[in-house]
């Protein structure tokens, strides 16, 4: 009976505690290209708005330089960092490379996915 379907065991599966890094890892892959998914469409909507002219362009324009729209973009930045390195990561391994120790390779390359985001975040609000 231990196999039988329940409540619990459904609202254990959306449980974050005790989870491993390779399904946080999982779990990232999936969001972040859910999310660049939904970035492309939203970007090819709003580009297709340049199609009327020097109007459109600056209604582009105004859109594109509100906070909440830098944070957009910042969020996309985050996004297509934790995507790529952990892609890079499942092609490390895959070939081989650093199987045994994927957990601190997992971290080292969100860390460096976080720096990243930082960095841009620093560019976006701060300098430009």
């Amino acid at each position: 009976m231990e196999n039988q379907p329940s409540p619990k065991k459904f609202l254990y599966w959306f449980d974050p505690r005790h989870r491993q890094p390779g399904t946080w890892a999982f779990i990232l892959n999936r969001i972040t290209a859910l999310g660049l998914t939904f970035y492309l469409v939203l970007h090819l909507v709003v580009l297709s708005n340049l199609t009327k002219g020097a109007e459109g362009y600056d209604t582009f324009l105004e859109f594109a330089r509100q906070p909440v729209v830098k944070f957009g973009e910042l969020l996309v930045i985050a996004a297509g960092l934790i995507h790529g390195l952990n892609g890079l990561r499942v092609v490390l391994t895959t070939f081989g490379i650093g199987v045994t120790i994927q957990r601190q390779v997992f971290w080292m390359l969100m860390a460096l996915a976080a720096i990243g985001t930082a960095a841009f975040a620093y560019v976006m609000f701060f300098v430009a």
